[in-house]
Parts: C-alpha cells; structure tokens; sequence
C-alpha cells in the first residue's frame, strides 16, 4: 500500500530512511534525528567545499529527499568555499545542534562512507580529486 500516492514520492522516502538507517549503525546510534542532522550538516559543508558543476554531479545521484535538503540555501556565487580540513569540519560542527559533543570528523567519516557505499564510485573519486589532501583522508579513513 502506498504512504503517498505516488510511488516517486514513496521510493524516495524509502531510500531516504534506508541512508539514514545505514548512517546511524555508522554513528552507533538510534537517533534517527541526529542521523539527519549529522546527514545535512555533512552533505552542505562537502557541497559548498565543491566547484558547482561538481556539486551539482553530486546532488545529481541523490535521493529526490535527500536532494531538497542538499540544496536548501546553496547558490553557485562564492563556490567553491577554500576551506581546509579543520575550517570544513568546523562547519560541519556549526551544522550539528546536539545537546551531547560533536567529533566532526566521525561525523564526516560515517557520511561519507554511506557515499561511498550508494553514489557511483566515478562520482566518488571526481569528489574527492576536487578535495584537498586533508579532506580526502577522511573519505580514506
């Protein structure tokens, strides 16, 4: 039976929680909302860090949900952003309103090895060759 109507809107709200799901085993939580959070904070941060027409590749391969939330608030003007492994992961932080800590680079890590797992292995590694040195380890570790 369909939760929507549309079979479209249905799919996607399937494989949303599917990532979800995928990145809280990651984090080790069953904060379904924290997983969300970690998600978008990630998915923006590595967005803006991208040149636009890469970011656009990425936002491409993502789930129609998951791509609303990517491209909430982005515009191409000022793109990509220089930031360096700890400028990024600092905006990765901001991103994340917790009442527990945050360890942005767990955070980065777990997201981006549900990436690695559900995007094309091309658009992975066009990603990561658009990423400074530091910021590829965390896809690496």
């Amino acid at each position: 039976m369909s939760q929507t109507g549309l079979k479209v809107f249905d799919r996607t709200v399937q494989d949303t929680n599917e990532w979800l799901g995928e990145l809280e085993t990651n984090l080790h939580t069953e904060d379904r909302r924290r997983a969300y959070i970690s998600l978008r904070s990630v998915l923006q941060a590595l967005r803006d860090r991208l040149p636009p027409a890469e970011a656009v590749q990425l936002g491409a391969q993502l789930p129609m949900l998951l791509r609303g939330m990517y491209y909430e608030g982005w515009t191409a003007k000022g793109k990509p952003i220089k930031a360096d492994r700890e400028e990024f992961l600092e905006r990765v932080a901001e991103g994340i309103v917790t009442s527990g800590p945050v360890e942005p680079a767990r955070e980065a890590r777990a997201v981006f090895a549900v990436l690695a797992r559900r995007i094309s292995s091309g658009e992975i590694q066009d990603v990561t060759g658009s990423l400074p040195p530091g910021l590829r380890e965390l896809w690496e570790g």
